[in-house]
């Protein structure tokens, strides 16, 4: 019976048809890898060709000080604990600054911890001095999870606070904060954040209300391998839903320096199994990217073979994914991104948000 259903999951696979979760653990277990990044590279060419994309974008992370208290977290910070920190305005008018010199800037990120203090207000203006300063630039602000937290503090709903953070500017939601879709997971590993049904809402109203957002998954910590694949078949039910996720990231899960430092980072093996997996079950998101910040950048393009199309941006300095011990660089050139692609037998796209592709001519190589 087992051996029929591998079979059978395998069969779909290479045709690309669309597959359950019974398939998709089927696979999992087969663990035939170079079968697996076969499928997954054809269903990537039918859906992007030979093109590879990137970005040139910029995070900022306004704070680390944090109620959620995550056991996965390395980032947070308690109030007046050493190390905690606050972007004020004229913080953030001097990282605009230094933004206005990027050439072909087309992107600022934007993700945070929930501080205990912070007013809505507070990211709101920072959305407003981010399109004020740079009016060209689109503004991915804000995981499903801050959005609930800003809900919760200002007794708006989740609606309401998208509508106001959309009308100052915002672009797009980076998706964060998903980890796993599970409350069983979620009650070990971030009992204070979102719900899984929260992070769904928000996701859904966002969609309907045209802004475009991410999905995302950050495993190898205390999920089952059914719970992982779950995720990804929740993910395909919204898109399925609403049509408005962009791209999916995944996320291994860096354990130094958090409350499960006790676990190991997984192998490459298992972050190449997880991408084919990803982009064969997700086969209604369009773009499957390989966060090369989390991966390191040697991973990242091996991902690439595994069913990926897009390697993210030039980022220039994160925190988050740094303090749970990335020893990654703090960003990178969009030449040195063109290389890796090019390296790895791809046409390398620079794009926008949302995935127009950007002219850069001769710039494209500085």
């Amino acid at each position: 019976m087992i051996k029929e259903l591998i079979l059978q999951a395998r069969e779909k696979a290479n045709a690309g048809l669309r597959l359950n979760l019974q398939e998709a653990l089927a696979l999992y277990e087969d663990n035939d890898l170079l079968f697996l990044a076969d499928c997954a590279r054809r269903m990537k060419e039918k859906k992007s060709g030979r093109q590879v994309f990137y970005n040139v974008n910029k995070h900022i992370n306004l704070t680390n000080i944090c109620t959620s208290g995550c056991p996965l977290c390395a980032f947070q910070k308690k109030e007046g604990e050493p190390g905690g920190f606050v972007l004020e305005e004229t913080d953030i008018a001097k990282i605009l600054e230094e933004a206005k010199v990027t050439r072909n800037l087309g992107e600022i990120h934007i993700v945070s911890a929930l501080h205990p203090d912070k007013p809505f207000e507070y990211y709101l203006n920072v959305v407003k001095q981010v399109r004020q300063a740079l009016p060209q630039v689109d503004i991915k602000a804000f995981t499903p999870v801050e959005i609930v937290h800003f809900s919760q503090m200002t007794g708006k709903s989740i609606k309401e606070v998208l509508e106001i953070l959309q009308k100052a500017g915002l672009s797009s939601l980076p998706g964060g904060g998903a980890e796993i879709l599970s409350d069983r997971v979620r009650e070990i590993i971030c009992p204070k954040k979102a719900t899984t049904v929260q992070w769904i809402e928000t996701i859904k109203t966002a969609h309907k209300l045209g802004i475009r957002t991410n999905c995302t998954m950050m495993y190898g910590h205390i999920e089952t391998i059914e719970e992982r694949l779950q995720h990804l078949f929740t993910l395909r039910d919204i898109q399925d839903e609403t049509g408005g996720f962009q791209a999916f990231v995944s996320f291994p899960f860096h354990p130094a320096n958090t409350g499960l430092d006790y676990l190991k980072r997984v192998g490459s093996w298992e972050d190449m199994k997880m991408m084919a997996l990803s982009r064969l079950i997700l086969d209604n998101v369009d773009h499957i990217k390989a966060f090369w910040i989390m991966l390191t950048m040697p991973i990242a393009q091996l991902a690439l073979g595994f069913g990926a199309d897009d390697l993210d941006g030039t980022i220039g300095e994160e925190k988050i994914i740094h303090a749970a011990g990335a020893n990654t660089g703090r960003g990178i050139t969009r030449s040195k991104l063109r290389q890796l692609i090019t390296e790895a037998g791809f046409e390398p796209v620079e794009r926008d948000t949302f995935y127009h592709p950007v002219e850069t001519g001769e710039e494209a190589v500085k």
